[in-house]
This record gives structure tokens, sequence and C-alpha cells, in this order.
């Protein structure tokens, strides 16, 4: 790929040093500016009756942003009921979360909808599930309705090929389970995948509300989703939340002229808020080349992270900024630091898929990028690592230790919001029985 190279978003080169003396690396840095900014977009998203913005915590559920985002006003959508736990735990209401899960547990669901928690059925067994725990109670169906969208299959969450939500076919079968056990449904649930094309938007905004005026005037609330296209890469653009909400305002006002309901409209933006909010300051470990006596070698560029702090280019092929921060004063200076030269660069696993610059949307492909000439020793910054990188890697393996995780605050000091983890913690639920037990 190569031939463009990527500059530092939010951290200056002084800054990252500052990163590596106070905390080591590899290290996660959140801008606080950032985050605020991101989540002040939402909430002025266009709407007709009233708007909730509710964060996707899995994107990056530190404590820290959670409180943020809670103090803003936002609310949140966890995807497990251990993420609607930890949300409880840290202080925040449990009537501002919705649960949308694939694994609906036994009793832990019920011990938040008893909190206020509400609750989103995914499948028709979750849905007989939540009546048999809640009869007469209310509900949210997560529907599938038919469309997708997302960079490729794997960030897709609607369609035929997609296992989230209950396929609209089945409609008829969910007002039958539901009058089983005398449930009114109050929201409806859809999510299509990452995209920002206001004419899909658009699409399954009329196709989420062909279902709310199938069910009734029970329905109060329509919830669309989020994943919002957010551009990591300076050529790339990020979704504009006015323009793809515009249509969709315009279609929930037709609505309520329709039929006389007036539904508030819920978002759930992950990606959008946090992604170009992070970055993972790190050391270039080593420089090697196979190019000797070879016209199909490449130069590497080895850091200290990898897969263990972000698993999204391995997973998906996705594409990050990679900024080399030459760390002597006398080479940032010269003029072979500010060369262009290419790299693969790779993290620190004793893996071949541990891959930091694959080709886009090929995982397994490999690629270049154009970075300052470095040297080990010199810094690297991954850019717009806020969305699924900490809450996702691969965390673990090889027995890397868990980076920790910073807030750089309106205030311009870094402020320490998780300490690295250590050997001790990665171990401490092994059991070592008697070797005798072994053989």
């Amino acid at each position: 790929m190569g031939g463009h190279r990527e500059e530092l978003r939010f951290l200056s080169p002084s800054q990252t040093a500052a990163v590596r003396d106070e905390f080591g690396t590899p290290c996660y840095v959140y801008d606080a500016k950032s985050l605020r900014l991101r989540a002040e977009e939402a909430l002025a998203f266009p709407n007709a009756f009233g708007l909730t913005v509710r964060y996707a915590m899995k994107a990056c559920p530190n404590g820290a942003i959670l409180k943020l985002f809670d103090s803003m006003g936002l609310e949140f959508d966890a995807s497990s009921t251990h993420e609607a736990q930890r949300a409880v735990r840290l202080g925040i209401e449990p009537s501002k979360i919705s649960l949308s899960t694939q694994q609906l547990d036994d009793d832990g669901f019920k011990d938040l909808v008893k909190l206020g928690v509400e609750v989103n059925a995914c499948s028709l067994s979750q849905l007989e599930k939540f009546g048999k725990a809640f009869p007469g109670g209310r509900v949210g169906i997560r529907f599938n309705p038919g469309l997708g969208s997302g960079g490729n299959e794997k960030t897709n969450v609607g369609g035929p090929g997609s296992s989230f939500g209950i396929w609209h076919g089945e409609f008829d079968a969910v007002v039958d389970v539901a009058a089983q056990h005398g449930l009114a449904i109050e929201r409806v649930h859809t999510h299509i995948g990452s995209g920002s094309d206001p004419e899909v938007w658009q699409r399954v905004a009329k196709l989420s509300l062909g279902l709310c005026e199938r069910l009734g005037p029970s329905v109060s609330k329509l919830n669309l989703g989020g994943g919002y296209k957010v551009g990591r890469m300076s050529y790339e653009t990020s979704t504009d939340l006015q323009r793809i909400g515009e249509p969709v305002r315009d279609e929930v006002a037709a609505f309520a002229e329709r039929t006389g309901t007036r539904l508030r409209l819920e978002i759930e933006p992950g990606t959008f808020l946090v992604a170009n909010a992070g970055s993972l300051v790190c050391t270039v470990q080593d420089v090697v080349s196979t190019r000797r006596n070879t016209d199909a070698g490449r130069d590497f560029l080895k850091l200290d992270c990898g897969m263990t702090d972000i698993l999204r280019p391995s997973l998906y092929g996705s594409q990050h900024p990679i900024v080399v921060v030459p760390t002597d004063d006398d080479r940032r200076n010269t003029a072979a630091a500010r060369d262009d030269t290419d790299y693969v660069v790779v993290g620190h696993c004793c893996e071949s898929g541990d891959l930091l610059t694959p080709a886009p949307d090929q995982p397994d492909v490999l690629a270049e990028r154009t970075t300052a000439r470095a040297t080990p020793g010199d810094l690297a910054v991954i850019e717009s690592v806020g969305a699924y990188c900490s809450a996702m890697a691969a965390k673990g393996y090889n027995s890397f230790p868990e980076p920790p995780e910073v807030l750089l605050n309106s205030d311009g000091h870094f402020h320490l919001i998780r300490r690295r983890s250590t050997l001790d913690q990665l171990t401490q639920n092994e059991l070592l029985p008697e070797p005798a037990a072994l053989l």
C-alpha cells in the first residue's frame, strides 16, 4: 500500500515521550476533548419527538469514559449481562441501560430487569424466557429487518446472513409469544451494521417503522442502533450524522401523521464516539529486512504491541494510521528522519497473523505503510484505537500484560484510568494439582 504518510492526531511528539516516561509502552491514551465533541454531535442527531443517545459500551467500557458520557446525558447499550452489571457497579442508573445480547443469562438478566434495566429480546427463545420470568411485563424486540450494511461480512449485522435479532419473517410468532405471556412490546430495535449512506438509513427506518405500525400503539420507542462509519485513515471520511439523520427524522414525522403515534428515537453509537479519540503509544523494537538476494523481500517494523492490544487488523483487515516518532532530537531534525520509508508493521506476538498493516479488508495480505525512517527505540503511535481495541484484544496471548489506559484531560494533563496488568493477575485463577493427579 504505502505512499501516504499519516500524522499524529491529538498527541504531540513531546507528549508521546511523556506518556512513555510516565506510564511505559504500550499505552492507550484517550482524548477527553475529542470524546466530548463526538458526544455533542450525537446528541444533536435530528429527531422529531425526542432522542436518546445510548453509548454502545462494548466499544470501550473503561469506567472513566462511561462516567464522562453519563455526565453528558448519554445512556447506555449493553451487549451482555456482564456489561450491564459493570455499568450498574459504576453507579449508572439502571433505567439508563438497555440490554441486547446474544446470550440472555438465565439468572443475570432477571436481577437486572428488577433493577430497571430494559431488555430487547433478540430471539424467539429469549422472548419466551422473558415472558416466563416477567408475565405481563414490558419488553423490546430486536428485529433483523432483512437489510444489512458494513465494510465486510464481519461487520454486517443485518440481512439473511446475520444471526442478530429476530428475522422479520417471524413477526407473527413474535406477536403470538408476546400474547401468550401478556407482554407489551414498547420498543422496536434494529441494527444493520456499519455504514454512512443516507439512503440505506432511510430504507432501514422505513422497514423498522413498518414493524412498529404492525405492532400497534404499544410501541413508543424506535431504536435504529449504531454502526456509523468512521474515517480512521486521513483519506477516509466519517459519517455526517445530520445528513443521515434528516431523512430518518422525516420518516418518523410522517409515521406520526399517519398513525398518531409519536415515537421517541434511540441511536447507539460506539465507534463514532470513541474511535478517533484513542491512540496507542508504543516503542519500535526492531527493524528487519528480507530483501537480500530476493526481489520478494520486505522491510519489517516490529513494535512492542500487537494483536494483544489491537486485534482489528488481524481480524478484519482494518486500517489504522501508524506514525513513527523519532526519539533522538538531532535525528528528528535530519533529512534522513524525514524520509518516507515503507514498512510492513507487525506486532510482538509469536504469531504470523499478528499483522498491523494488512491490505484493506484482507487480514491475510501483507501491505506496506509509509512512515518516517525508524530505528529501534523510536516511538510509534497507532491512531484511531479508541473503539474495539482495548476492549477486544487477544488478551493474555504469549502472556503479555494488558497495557495501561490514560485520559488526556482538557487541562492538558494525563490521568491514569487503568493500571498495567501483571503476570500475577493473568495466572491468579490457575489451580495447580499435585503431580500425581496429572498422571
